[in-house]
């Protein structure tokens, strides 16, 4: 069965597309893992949540949520990984707030200094809490295309988040860039683990980073895998896709998404995004060869997956207007 065709069988045995598609999404997000929590008290009496997914990898979970007052920039999900000598923090979730109450559950976990804060990508959600680590002193590390991309729209993603967040989840939030920037791969030393660093092709933005952690085999794949949360296009859906074909030939133990549970098995846990990347570039180019306008598409283009995802109404629109925009072009 092909990644954007729909399971004839299931709707044989009188099960609908829909039931398919939630039940997909169900296996897909199933824990990898029974998590050990690990609860850290703040300064505000807040506690943030982490789960020790393999050892020395911890993940907070973030919500499946737009950026609130209420959740604090607490969306996506954040990770560090402990060694013999230091640790790295792999995103800082989206404002110094929670970003502070991530690094206080780091300090629950451990006292060894934080020597690196890599950003996956350029999105809010996933760096506005790098001021929180600043008296650490880490390097920050990034794809190279990084300082680029979130320079240019730092203005605006400052308004819209403070607009969104409200001026006291919003206090302290400032633009932290990359102080080491990865040209193609790099190896980072913790003492007896090494994480190895990968920039990818233009797919969820053009700034994407992975991380495999070859201690325990993890790959942190931050919003190049979405479970749960639909999928949010700033890059190229083909590129994307072009990407998930290349890693889900990879062999790893485990994997953390970007949005999502804290780990997730593979490669099964790419099928639900690959499925609705493969759907919206499909009925977008359909409806191109048409002659169709992108006012027709965003009323129709890949809405038999509204049921399959949270934040569906929120983000799909937008989705289907970047990848009309790449694929009207071909």
């Amino acid at each position: 069965m092909g990644a954007d065709e729909p399971d004839r069988g299931a709707e044989r045995r009188g099960i609908s597309r829909q039931d398919f598609l939630r039940g997909a999404i169900v296996l897909a997000a199933a824990p990898l893992f029974r998590p050990i929590p690990v609860s850290a008290a703040t300064p505000s009496n807040a506690s943030l949540e982490v789960s020790e997914i393999a050892p020395g990898v911890f993940v907070h979970q973030g919500r499946y949520e737009l950026q609130s007052p209420e959740n604090r920039g607490d969306m996506a999900n954040a990770s560090f990984v402990v060694g013999a000598d230091a640790v790295a923090v792999i995103d800082t979730l989206g404002s110094a707030i929670i970003g502070r109450e991530l690094r206080t559950a780091i300090r629950g976990v451990t006292d060894k200094p934080i020597r690196y804060v890599i950003n996956t990508h350029m999105h809010p959600d996933h760096v506005f809490g790098n001021a929180a680590f600043k008296d650490d002193s880490p390097a920050f590390v990034a794809n190279r295309k990084l300082a680029r991309g979130l320079g240019s729209r730092a203005d605006r993603y400052l308004a819209i988040n403070k607009q969104m967040l409200g001026p006291d989840a919003f206090a302290g939030i400032e633009i932290v860039l990359p102080t080491v920037a990865v040209e193609n791969t790099l190896t980072l030393e913790l003492g007896g683990r090494n994480l190895v660093l990968e920039t990818q092709r233009t797919a969820h933005t053009d700034n994407d980073l992975t991380i495999i952690d070859t201690a325990t085999d993890t790959l942190f794949l931050g919003d190049l895998l979405f479970s749960v949360h639909v999928p949010t296009l700033d890059g190229s859906i083909r590129g994307w896709l072009a990407l998930i074909d290349d890693l889900e030939k990879r062999k790893v133990a485990r994997v953390v998404p970007g949005h999502g549970p804290a780990a997730m098995e593979w490669p099964g846990a790419l099928l639900p995004e690959q499925r609705y990347l493969a759907e919206l570039a499909a009925d977008v180019s359909k409806l191109i060869k048409e002659g169709k306008t992108l006012e027709d598409a965003v009323k129709t283009a890949g809405f038999e997956e509204r049921d399959a995802w949270k934040l569906f109404d929120q983000y799909h629109v937008r989705n289907v207007t970047a990848a009309f925009a790449e694929l009207e072009w071909e």
